[in-house]
């Protein structure tokens, strides 16, 4: 039997519902059952695709194809289980289903309305494909009180209707401030904010509240008083050192016996933290450091690169270092070789990561010229092996005028668009000036690595399976050329018309890969490619 927990935020937003959500299911797996969890997003955008970075944060790719919010990067990372494409529904998706069946006739001439067509629908999202789960965990975004979230909630509350009290639990977060000038902890935000859900219906179980200090146990009684929940179900949400500590520190409060108690199951024994613990004894005694410099155009919004941000710590978790980062904007590379050695100079590694857009690319070309001239690692990820090759190519090939046509018409197209190719037995197509949304090369793709190469050593292997997130590609007809210089394809699609990786065998460390490893790396199960990046790095800080 599944049960349901439905998790909402009051009072602001970016409260943590994400890491709420990823920390109570990695403690109900901690206690050996089986999760998943799912993000429903009020926005119009039928995926976040097409939004901007700097807006919206990352775009995390699931091995299915599909573009979702960077929440289910947290799902993954603190569970291990692979998000699907079912695990992301937005306003704008669930509109589009309802209207295409309208079109087609389905409600037999219906009036559709929200109540019950769409709300039906956000339901059938919810239950789509938890039938072998013990837990299902729904975080609903936004914040209660906003109008574009009032579908979802009305679904939710339906459905503890039709699921019934023992299979489903609400969780609420809010805030709880603390006022300087009056010296004390405020709960009227968590009442009201309480209150809010309460005028549409739910009543929660469970309340989950942020506040930079421990919650007294007064104010705990308070808030229970007020909100109509157990004092047990108050839990004091503390801010930690890093987000890896949430699944320990929700424990020590009583948040997985809460739920547990709740649905009438045993709660008597302790979950399985052993971890987490080794997770966070490697962040908190570090046998080192290392800098690395991530040279980006996004750099003014953390959230661009949270996957990646997250993937550099696991790399330090696996080499028990810590890893201090430098964000770069690409930008200020394009004055001259004088920025380039006053910024990087005495850095331990060099990341230059995806993107999209001529902006910026010409300074991410520099860093990877300085890397490889100086011999400091290198680690390019998607757009940055694109800039890699093009670096080679212009500085190596004597190709003075390579470019790619993401950026308008060349000569030299050593990277280009992709009009078709190959995933599995189907044939993919698309074409230049197309729709922007859903129609890169997205999801988990195989790929062969050259046996002797420094990513099969990486990897242990030579079949890999990385996701992708990318509409241009390294053009195969310039491989000769540049493996003249010295550049190995060392990693191609199965066809062996799409490079994957590429590598200079005489430099210490300097990898570009075309897809997203940032994606599959956990802080238990660091990814392979930064694991190895940051050891280089390790060596390169002995040596400087």
């Amino acid at each position: 039997m599944t049960r349901f927990v439905f998790i909402t935020g009051g009072v602001v937003s970016s409260l943590g519902k994400g890491i709420a959500s990823a920390a109570l299911a990695a403690l109900l797996q901690a206690r050996g059952y089986r999760v998943r969890l799912r993000k429903l997003d009020p926005y119009l955008n039928v995926d976040p695709g097409t939004m901007s970075p700097f807006q919206h944060g990352e775009v995390f790719v699931t091995d299915d194809g599909a573009e979702t919010d960077l929440d289910l990067g947290h799902y993954e990372r603190f569970t291990g289980v692979h998000a699907t494409r079912s695990d992301n529904a937005t306003t704008g998706r669930i509109y589009s289903e309802v209207i295409a069946r309208e079109r087609r006739g389905d409600y037999l001439g219906a009036t559709v309305q929200v109540i019950p067509h769409i709300t039906d629908a956000i339901k059938n999202a919810v239950l789509h494909d938890t039938d072998d789960l013990d837990f299902a965990l729904i975080e609903i975004g936004g914040t209660v009180g906003d109008i574009e979230s009032l579908p979802f909630l009305e679904a939710i509350r339906q459905l503890r209707n039709d699921l019934g009290l023992e299979r489903t639990m609400f969780l609420h977060l809010t805030l709880v401030p603390w006022i300087p000038a009056a010296g004390e902890l405020k709960t009227k935000p968590t009442q009201h904010s309480v209150k809010e859900l309460q005028n549409v219906g739910i009543q929660p179980q469970m309340l989950l509240c942020r506040s930079d200090r421990p919650l007294p146990e007064n104010e705990r009684r308070k808030i229970a008083n007020f909100c109509n929940v157990r004092p047990q179900a108050v839990i004091s949400a503390l801010d930690v050192d890093t987000i890896y500590a949430c699944p320990i520190s929700y424990h020590e409060e009583g948040m997985d016996n809460e739920v547990l108690r709740h649905f009438g199951l045993p709660h008597e024994g302790e979950p399985d933290l052993s971890a987490w613990s080794r997770v966070l004894d490697a962040m908190r005694n570090p046998e080192g450091e290392v800098r690395i410099a991530v040279v980006g155009k996004y750099t003014s919004l953390l959230d661009s690169y949270k996957s990646l941000n997250e993937a550099l710590i696991h790399g330090g978790i696996a080499n028990r270092v810590r890893v201090k980062l430098d964000w770069v904007d690409s930008q200020i590379f394009e004055d001259g070789d004088g920025a380039v050695i006053e910024r990087l100079e005495g850095v331990h590694g060099i990341l230059v990561p995806g993107g999209f857009g001529e902006r910026g690319s010409e300074g991410k070309i520099e860093a990877v010229r300085f890397a490889r001239e100086h011999k400091i690692p290198f680690f390019g990820i998607c757009f940055g092996m694109q800039m890699a090759v093009i670096e080679c190519a212009r500085n190596l090939a004597g190709i003075r005028d390579a470019s790619s046509t993401e950026f308008g018409p060349t000569d030299q197209p050593v990277v280009g668009l992709m009009t078709e190719w190959a995933k599995g037995n189907e044939l993919l197509r698309r074409r230049e000036g197309g729709d922007l949304g859903g129609t890169m090369r997205l999801g988990a793709y195989d790929a062969t690595l050259v046996t002797g190469s420094r990513v099969a050593e990486v990897y242990g292997t030579t079949e890999i399976r990385e996701r992708h997130r990318h509409r241009y590609e390294v053009n195969i007809h310039y491989r000769e050329t540049l493996e003249e210089t010295g550049l190995l394809f060392s990693g191609l699609s199965p066809d062996g018309i799409l490079p994957e990786i590429v590598e200079y065998p005489d430099h210490p460390w300097f990898i570009g890969v075309q897809y997203h490893p940032e994606l599959m790396s956990k802080p238990f199960a660091p990814h392979p490619l930064f694991s190895g990046f940051i050891a280089a790095s390790v060596r390169q800080a002995r040596l400087v």
